[in-house]
């Protein structure tokens, strides 16, 4: 990469991080950046809550254009998974959210307009256990449900939501090699409008989000006390003497203080002690529950519903989710040296899920022959675990053994049918030495998978299963559809009027192309009103004047 565009690709990164602060971070206090709008069921004012849920998705599209997104089937199943589970338990658990994973070292969270909540990469791999980052997500979604970014924008109603706007677009003017020192006006201006615009949350609002959070905490089935025990392993890690360790902008910006960690582990100490005097198994019957409840299908004993559902030979998903997240979020290689190093000089870092980190560390390098090394003996002791036999799956593969790797995964998608980490690794599997058949294959494996999915991968590798498969059409949606996941609108909506010139489409495929069309024409239309700059926006490559950058009636000036 050439020296220019990895300046202005870190410039990207730095603005970018500026206005994903704007998101509400899991500390106490007040910091120096743009809130986004929450959207509660009284903000309607603001911006309606579709319109809201439209921004989240654009953001966390122009986020994956950055690569800043950790898009992982696993990964993305674990965090969702877990964020619903508390969602389930809030105050409005009907309430649109969605959860992702941020590429950076930085140990932070942060919320957006229409729920998009937003984990990083460095905030997942220092917490101790599932409960700790509950507590990060918990407190989050209680600034959603308390609706604190309404409260936050009362006095800022008309250009804040087009500030946070015109902060993306010049994000993506940065990484999409605008000439000269724009990019720097744009980071140096844009700092300086978000000082002055900045909105801050207040005492009471951090503090009733702790409350709320602790109480979905404790609602949900994790240990109340994990929010203060995350913050007081944060400051242990910052201490004087921590060895270097640069302190969390989380803690920079919001710092916590004793009496906010008393706080928190009075209420959960209370909350505790309400538990305790609730029973600790089902209080109705099996003729009770009949009576009041729907019948459900094929379950005799109702009481089998609230049973946990691991077997003895599957590991903690959170360990080895964690571990994923160090993997996925860095250079492989570089990961792989620190598990190699420390696998053997520190005691005690020799778990289940840190080998199961190398392995996939070294997968990733190229060295699937020494990561089947690495799971052999793990998948003997947890022979059940889907998420360590999926990792052999692919050692085997990047090991040459081919065969061996497709019976894997064959019997992984026979008891999964419908994971898509398993789906999508088979699927690559299959098209990248098969033939037409195995192709053909791997597309319908695919397709049901396309169902409501948001992830560009997904679209990707259907695209190139069709293709190899001889359905061009399939495969010319699908990459269209890829380009807009990714953050890539215009390039979509070219892709797709290119397809309506062919001479080949039947009825159907016609009438699905132009719909997308269809479905893809306000936002295109609203990038170029705005003049909104993406990569592949045209109108927004042009050369602002000199030291400025505008859009509608903001622009950034550098000083």
């Amino acid at each position: 990469m050439a020296p220019r565009r990895l300046v202005q690709r870190l410039l990207a990164r730095r603005l970018l991080t500026a206005v994903l602060a704007a998101g509400l971070t899991c500390a106490a206090s007040a910091q120096q950046d743009v809130r986004l709008p929450d959207l509660g069921s009284s903000a309607n004012a603001l911006i309606s809550p579709q319109d809201a849920q439209d921004y989240g998705a654009a953001m966390l599209h122009q986020m994956r254009a950055l690569d800043l997104v950790v898009d992982d089937p696993l990964l993305d199943d674990y965090i969702n998974d877990l964020g619903f589970r508390l969602v389930a338990s809030s105050d409005k658990p009907k309430d649109h959210f969605a959860f992702f994973v941020v590429k950076d070292p930085e140990i932070n969270a942060f919320a957006a307009p229409g729920g998009y909540i937003a984990v990083n990469s460095g905030l997942i791999t220092i917490t101790r256990n599932e409960s700790e980052l509950a507590g990060v997500i918990a407190h989050e979604i209680g600034h959603i449900t308390q609706n604190h970014l309404e409260r936050a924008f009362e006095d800022s109603k008309k250009d804040a939501p087009l500030m946070a706007l015109v902060l993306l677009g010049a994000i993506l003017a940065g990484a999409g090699g605008h000439a000269g020192d724009a990019p720097v006006a744009v980071l140096a201006g844009g700092q300086s409008l978000i000082a002055q615009k900045s909105i801050n949350f207040t005492r009471h609002d951090e503090i009733e989000a702790d409350r709320v959070g602790i109480q979905t905490l404790g609602r949900a089935g994790f240990d109340p006390n994990a929010m203060a025990t995350f913050f007081e392993h944060l400051e242990d890690v910052t201490s004087a003497d921590a060895g270097g360790i640069q302190t969390p902008s989380l803690l920079q910006s919001h710092p916590v203080t004793t009496e906010r960690i008393s706080d928190a582990k009075s209420r959960a100490g209370s909350l505790i002690a309400a538990q305790k005097l609730r029973p600790t198994v089902s209080s109705m019957d099996q003729s009770q529950w009949e009576k009041i409840t729907a019948p459900v299908p094929f379950v005799r004993d109702p009481s089998v519903l609230t049973a946990g559902t691991k077997t003895p030979d599957q590991l903690d998903t959170y360990s080895l989710m964690r571990e994923r997240t160090r993997v996925l979020a860095d250079d492989a290689s570089k990961v792989a040296l620190y598990y190699a190093s420390n696998l053997k000089d520190q005691y005690g870092f020799d778990t289940p899920a840190t080998r199961y980190g190398y392995a996939l560390a070294l997968t990733r390098s190229g060295r699937g022959a020494q990561a089947i090394e690495q799971l052999q003996p793990l998948l003997q002791s947890h022979g059940g675990d889907l998420i360590l036999k999926l990792a052999m799956a692919d050692a085997r593969l990047q090991a040459g053994q081919r065969g061996a790797a497709l019976a894997m995964y064959e019997e992984l998608t026979t008891q999964s049918p419908r994971n898509r980490a398993v789906a999508l690794a088979y699927a690559d599997a299959l098209v990248a030495r098969g033939d037409k058949a195995q192709a053909t294959q791997a597309a319908n494996l695919l397709r049901p998978l396309l169902d409501n999915a948001d992830e560009p991968e997904i679209y990707s590798a259907y695209a190139r299963a069709s293709e190899k498969a001889g359905d061009s059409v399939r495969a010319g949606e699908a990459f269209a559809d890829a380009s807009y996941y990714a953050g890539r609108p215009f390039d979509a909506m070219e892709q797709l009027k290119r397809m309506l010139e062919r001479s080949d489409l039947d009825y159907y495929a016609r009438v699905r192309i132009q719909s997308r069309i269809s479905q893809l024409t306000p936002l295109v239309m609203e990038l170029h009103k705005r003049r909104i700059s993406t990569d592949d926006n045209p109108d927004g490559r042009q050369q602002p004047r000199q030291n400025q950058l505008c859009s509608d009636r903001l622009c950034f000036g550098a000083r």
